[in-house]
């Protein structure tokens, strides 16, 4: 694979609006001891392991134990071992809640999960309440870091960039790496996820949106809103959604003979989106992506390190999950308990993950590359990296 590098202008996507998860939960907990650091680093995973998004729990739960199983081997935090104390919310973010309570009242230090952003959202109460931290390795909603009255969640952080940030990335790659200065707007509705993305780009992109249109999970059929598009005057289209349809999409918009660019979300990043668009379509596709074996050294050993372990390549999400594990290993070096792992956590600078090299900011986002990966033949041919800077260059 090619790979570039491009900078882009830093911005803030701390956002002040409700989060009905999280309701009028204070941010911070100035009485809250935590729980002590023992003999060991206590760990919790409160993941989907079980129910409707598995697939992402059990793919985080893998790239989180590899990482613990390195750390241990290489004598472990301050010459502690790290315990894992695993749970299963089943995908329900009601569980996910009392999952973390539990999780403290049985001594842990730090929380890995959940990995969506419903569940992440239903859990910052407890988190806060007890005085435990906890890092989601894929909640993207951008609101998640605020409460009701726009302060920072104190106890909450995340390892992957917000779909806000998403917005902002794809507004500026459009215009300068695919020169879109007219573009159609084709999102999933359907979604928080899809919402959140495409109205960060809508803020964000100087050039004209001619069309704006939607799609809903579980949809088909595009050909429709497809044959519309066809006729109008563009330069790219901005797809945020998942694979599963925005898959289809490209199949079908290829096969109506669109052949503009199309730059989608992460939701794109599975080894299914080319199999849902086939390979003569995925030509022309460029997605935003956490996670590129080709990025660094440390990301290519990761890889193989993962191949070797489970017998399968590891995803995006097992990245992250990784990554997690790794920054709360760095946070917990020399601290007596929980609070004190949050408070260093919140202090992370220049972190080297597999994952990009990444930094906490004041709002508790994360600060990191992004890599833009272009499909040709449904296989990754280049990969940008997209650097963040307070200039643009």
């Amino acid at each position: 694979m090619k790979t570039n590098t491009f900078k882009v202008a830093l911005v803030s996507f701390a956002s002040a609006m409700l989060l009905v998860a999280c309701g009028n939960v204070s941010s911070t907990n100035p009485s809250a001891t935590g729980t002590e650091v023992g003999e060991t680093i206590k760990i919790g995973y409160n993941l989907e392991l079980s129910g409707a998004v598995s697939s992402y729990g059990q793919t985080e739960k893998n790239g989180a134990d590899l990482a613990v199983k390195e750390i241990n081997a290489a004598g472990g935090v301050d010459g502690k071992k790290i315990e894992v104390i695993a749970k299963d919310n089943k995908s329900e973010t009601a569980e996910a809640a009392t999952i973390a309570t539990s999780l403290a009242s049985e001594g842990a230090n730090i929380i890995i999960g959940p990995a969506t952003s419903g569940a992440s959202g239903a859990s910052i109460a407890s988190a806060t309440s007890t005085g435990v931290p906890m890092i989601s390795p894929s909640g993207t909603q951008t609101d998640l870091v605020v409460n009701s009255e726009g302060k920072v969640q104190d106890f909450f952080f995340r390892a992957t960039f917000t779909d806000g940030y998403q917005g902002e990335i794809m507004a500026d790659y459009a215009t300068k790496n695919l020169s879109a200065k007219k573009v159609v707007l084709y999102y999933d509705n359907s979604s928080d996820y899809g919402k959140g993305v495409a109205e960060s780009f809508q803020k964000a992109y100087k050039g004209e949106i001619v069309s704006t249109i939607t799609f809903a999970s579980g949809d088909k059929d595009f050909q429709a809103a497809l044959t519309k598009l066809k006729g109008l005057d563009f330069d790219a289209i901005i797809m945020p959604g998942y694979y599963n349809e925005t898959g289809t999409i490209v199949k079908q918009a290829r096969g109506l003979g669109i052949d503009k660019p199309i730059l989608g979300s992460d939701g794109f990043d599975s080894p299914l989106f080319a199999e849902l668009a086939t390979a003569s379509a995925a030509n022309k596709v460029y997605y935003l992506s956490a996670f590129v074996p080709s990025a660094s050294e440390r990301a290519k050993a990761f890889h193989e390190a993962y191949t070797k372990e489970y017998g399968e390549a590891p995803s995006m999400f097992s990245a992250l999950a990784y990554d997690s594990v790794y920054m709360a290993a760095e946070a917990a070096k020399g601290s007596k308990n929980s609070t004190e792992v949050k408070d260093n956590l919140a202090a992370l600078k220049d972190f080297d993950g597999v994952t990009g090299k990444m930094s906490i900011d004041k709002d508790h986002n994360v600060v990191k590359s992004v890599y833009v990966v272009s499909l040709k033949d449904g296989k990754a041919d280049t990969v940008d990296t997209v650097s963040l800077t307070e200039t643009a260059k």
